[in-house]
């Protein structure tokens, strides 16, 4: 009865390295089994050190134990067998290439679930037990499996790096520490852990603030986009509104203009066809009388004639009337020329308006800032078309290649008069209106040239007209010497440039102005933080002296 009761664990025949029943078993000094091939295998793995470990208890011998096979053992394995005793556990957890394996198995290895920072080897759940179970691998440090433990080994000395080198900020072995870092600042890698550690949670406190502040900034955006639909459905639904009205306002002014010129032309239809008729009937009774007359020039009783002949002359000349004297009609050709003057007039109008509107469309901002171009490519992104406007520009100042060149002349161009013209400086304002962000370049030559911007409502006479001499422009002089900005009667020398190139970039809703030198790098002259409050115009002024001036030329848009 006694032997049916005795129950052997079957895992516990199986050896430990290659996880199968032991064939040819040996126990080895500290009493542990294994296959006779596997414990060689492995010692010869350790031929290098001299030192021959037992792979579950790591307790050492010198010299090389000599194996001695284990009977009893190979008996009950062989008893075993006969009641079909299997081999490997089917819920082992074999390694693929991709996961670090057992570095103690053999044969067909299993996935490593520790690797030992002190044995510098990778343990199978298996494998990993004695680590549990004995005293000696207390101190042992246990982590995720890794295969770059060979990393922790010194390349020179073979030995474990635990200690840090301050001086020269990398890790060492004690041989290192004895000899090439014998007089370097150095201290244990745990301790050196500890302060990096610190430096570390700090930097992670920094990163997590950061994806804080990046998350608050995603809502804002989606609550942005959500805005920016919306105002453009309401944009879309208003500008539709607008231009509906706009062409029912024309369609009807021009119903209007149908309606008068065929009322004009009707009353003016019967007035002809009613002097015409009283013509007809005219001429109808003159051809009696003249009937008349000639009966009576036939007559031969003398008497007769001379008896009627007063009657029929004096009715002659009562019914006479003066001929119709008809006007040279132009018909409706001045309605033509009206509407087609209102007309141009409509465009110009228009035109002006629309390149403001579409400005205005393309200037829409979200919320957060949109960094500072650096380069020229950048710069050139936000470039803009910009021409000077005939009807500000000062009579000294002659406008050519499509109003985008300027240069100052002694004679004085004969302009017509307009209120917006500069009256005492050789100014002139560009015929855009500049919100959102722009960038544009202006070439100058001989004097210098005044670069800046100004509101549409600055002064147009007087001192109080000179660009950077109110509070309502802001410009920068710029010549072979120097460099000065100037704004509200308050000048700042600024470093020279010696491109004959300036930039100008203009972020209307953040408040920034910068001038730039251009060559083959952009140089910064100077930079105004401020706040808008209205569109602004470009704003060019010739430098002159003793009847010189000097010429600028607006760049074309890349």
């Amino acid at each position: 009865m006694a032997r049916q009761g005795f129950r052997l664990d079957s895992e516990k025949l199986c050896c430990s390295i290659c996880l199968d029943p032991m064939k040819d078993p040996v126990t080895i000094p500290c009493g542990h089994n294994y296959c006779v091939n596997c414990i060689k295998q492995h010692w010869d793995g350790e031929n290098q050190k001299e030192i021959y470990s037992c792979p579950l208890c790591r307790q050492a011998f010198i010299p090389r134990p000599v194996l001695m096979k284990n009977t009893m053992l190979e008996d009950l394995v062989e008893d075993l067998k006969k009641t079909g005793f299997q081999a490997a556990p089917a819920d082992h957890c074999y390694s693929e290439p991709e996961d670090v394996a057992c570095d103690v198995c053999t044969g067909s290895k299993l996935k490593a679930v520790k690797s030992c920072l002190q044995c510098l080897v990778s343990y199978c759940e298996q494998h990993l037990q004695p680590h549990y179970e004995y005293p000696a691998f207390e101190k042992h440090k246990l982590v995720n499996p890794s295969k770059k433990l060979q990393e922790n080994i010194c390349s020179h000395h073979g030995e474990v790096m635990k200690i840090f080198c301050c001086t020269d900020q990398h890790c060492i072995c004690y041989l290192c520490y004895m000899y090439e870092h014998k007089n370097h600042a150095t201290v244990p890698a745990s301790a050196e852990r500890i302060e990096r550690q610190e430096e570390l949670e700090l930097s992670q406190k920094k990163l997590k603030q950061q994806i804080q502040d990046r998350e608050k900034d995603v809502k804002m955006l989606q609550q942005e986009l959500k805005a920016i639909d919306c105002s453009a459905d309401k944009a879309v639904e208003d500008s539709d509104k607008n231009f509906t009205e706009l062409i029912h306002l024309i369609e009807k002014k021009s119903s209007d203009m149908k309606q008068q010129i065929r009322s004009t032309q009707e009353t003016e239809v019967s007035r002809v066809e009613e002097l015409q008729e009283k013509l007809q009937q005219e001429i109808v009774d003159l051809k009696r009388k003249d009937a008349e007359l000639e009966q009576l020039s036939h007559t031969e009783d003398d008497t007769k004639f001379l008896q009627i002949f007063p009657f029929l002359s004096r009715l002659s000349e009562s019914t006479e009337s003066p001929r119709t004297k008809i006007r040279p009609l132009r018909y409706f050709e001045n309605v033509m020329l009206a509407v087609s003057e209102f007309k141009n007039k409509l465009q110009d109008i228009f035109s002006e308006a629309w390149t403001n509107i579409l400005l205005t469309a393309r200037s829409v901002d979200v919320l957060l800032p949109q960094a500072e171009p650096k380069t020229r490519d950048e710069f050139l992104q936000y470039s803009c078309l910009i021409t000077l406007d005939p009807n500000t520009a000062n009579s000294k100042l002659l406008l050519s290649e499509g109003n985008r060149k300027l240069t100052y002349v002694s004679k004085k161009q004969v302009y017509s008069s307009h209120p917006e013209r500069f009256m005492n400086r050789s100014q002139v304002l560009s015929r855009e209106s500049l919100t959102g962000r722009h960038y544009w370049e202006v070439e100058w030559s001989d004097l210098g040239i005044f670069v800046g911007v100004a509101y549409k409502d600055i002064s147009r006479t007087g001192n109080d007209s000179e660009f950077g001499n109110n509070g309502r422009s802001w410009a920068l002089e710029c010549s072979d010497n120097y460099c000065e900005f100037s704004h509200n009667k308050v000048s700042t020398s600024t470093a020279g440039s010696k491109s004959s190139i300036v930039g100008v970039y203009l972020d209307h809703s953040a408040g920034i102005l910068s001038f730039y030198g251009v060559s083959e790098t952009m140089t910064l002259l100077h930079r105004v933080q401020t706040t808008f409050t209205q569109p602004l115009y470009a704003g060019f002024r010739a430098c002159n002296f003793l009847g010189l001036g000097s010429t600028a030329v607006l760049h074309e848009p890349v």
